[in-house]
């Protein structure tokens, strides 16, 4: 017969080392099974019931830590924290990358102020950092100290604040439709940051963005061009330069750049009076603009030589108007960058003011009312007339041409048939 399976004398030994057979347990100690000493279970139950299991697939899940990674930007404060359900009567420990303890329990390791305590239970162990700089980024360790030791880890990533960006390139004394390039560069932040251009409210399209790495290897400097035609619009104009970047949160970190644009001047003639009249005094402003602005201007008189005035002034004065003054007056403004002529019409107006359609309303409103009160003055008047002619009498004769007309001190004859006395029949009214 062949040599005796060797299995069968294994799981007898395993059988006879522990009483009843043995197991692992979660803490990597033997465990007794329900197995009676001296026998033998079937095959297959004594393999599933002798079979080594690793210590991840016993690990309790209320005895393992948890956390969380972190955010932060660099000078600010980071607060690391670990907990776990089942501490077995074990302490947290919190690592550093360099797998330096920093605190063990309520007990800190590492002599680095920066570290405090925040919190510690057995449940919990709570650290912060505070002045957090790009080195301290990297993975910190949180530890529980059961068999076997569990672990979490927390990525804590640290944000390089970029600087305020340096715009260069400008030249001054830009000329009307001169192109410039204009370059702006800021540099520490982490990751890149990016570059916007605007002039005032309108956005400037520029180059792509530029990352370069810094020395140190831990940060990056970004840079952008932007390159526009100029126009007398812009004179005064602000191209700003603007980083975004997550460490800023939305705060504004922009740098702004001013550009003058030289150009030719204009000019146009205002009068003051407006309406200017005979007799009145006159001042005709030439208001000139440019950049620079005129310093010299020219009056002249259309059909008048020589020219009327030339002085660093722009007003010409009338000192009293007269209807010969009246003509196409021209005023020629000019700086180093030019000359600009603007003309203004003078018409002298007779010295009375001329009505406004307004006031000639009023007045013939104000004519048809007077003549309505003269006729109804005029109407009482000979009505008042009419009835003082009329006052004290009034005769009626039916016996026409008689003579016994009664004298104006007569009695009145009664209204309800009067007096008669035969057939001559008269009454009377007083």
């Amino acid at each position: 017969m062949g040599a005796p399976s060797a299995l069968p004398l294994l799981l007898l030994f395993a059988c006879c080392w522990a009483p009843g057979g043995a197991n692992l347990s979660q803490d990597g100690y033997w465990q007794e099974q329900n197995l009676e000493l001296g026998t033998l279970a079937p095959l297959d139950e004594a393999i599933s019931s002798t079979v080594w299991s690793s210590p991840d697939m016993l690990a309790s899940q209320d005895s393992q830590p948890w956390t969380s990674d972190e955010t932060v930007v660099a000078g600010g404060t980071v607060v690391l924290k670990c907990q776990v359900k089942e501490h077995e009567d074990s302490s947290l420990q919190w690592s550093n990358p360099a797998q330096q303890t920093l605190y063990f329990g309520e007990k800190r390791a590492l002599r680095d102020n920066r570290i405090q305590l925040v919190r510690s239970t057995p449940h919990e162990l709570s650290i912060s950092i505070s002045n957090v700089a790009l080195e301290d980024e990297g993975e910190y360790t949180c530890s529980i100290f059961t068999m076997p030791v569990r672990t979490a880890k927390s990525l804590v990533t640290v944000l390089g604040i970029p600087q305020k960006p340096v715009i260069t390139g400008y030249k001054s004394s830009l000329r009307e439709k001169d192109t410039t390039t204009l370059n702006c560069q800021s540099s520490g932040s982490k990751p890149a940051a990016q570059l916007t251009w605007r002039k005032g409210d309108q956005e400037l399209h520029g180059e792509p963005t530029r990352v370069q790495e810094d020395p140190k290897g831990k940060t990056f400097t970004v840079s952008s061009s932007v390159t526009f035609q100029v126009t007398r619009e812009d004179d005064g104009a602000d191209i700003v330069c603007s980083v975004n970047h997550e460490s800023l949160k939305g705060a504004d970190r922009s740098t702004s750049q001013r550009i003058e644009v030289l150009y030719t001047p204009t000019a146009k003639i205002r009068p003051d009076p407006p309406h200017p009249r005979e007799g009145q005094k006159l001042l005709l402003h030439c208001e000139g603009r440019g950049n620079p602005v005129p310093q010299q201007y020219l009056w002249e008189k259309e059909g008048s030589v020589p020219p009327l005035k030339m002085t660093q002034d722009s007003a010409l004065i009338f000192p009293f108007l007269n209807k010969s003054d009246s003509g196409t007056y021209g005023c020629t403004a000019t700086s180093n960058m030019g000359s600009y002529k603007a003309y203004y019409t003078l018409n002298v107006n007779d010295p009375s003011p001329v009505p406004s359609s307004s006031s000639t309303y009023h007045a013939i409103i104000g004519g048809i009312v007077a003549f309505i009160v003269f006729l109804l003055l005029i109407l009482l008047i000979f009505l008042g007339h009419y009835l003082i002619r009329h006052k004290g009498t009034y005769l009626t004769h039916e016996a026409k041409g008689s003579d016994d007309a009664p004298d104006a001190d007569t009695a009145i004859i009664n209204a309800e048939g009067g007096q008669s006395g035969g057939d001559d029949k008269k009454e009377y009214f007083i």
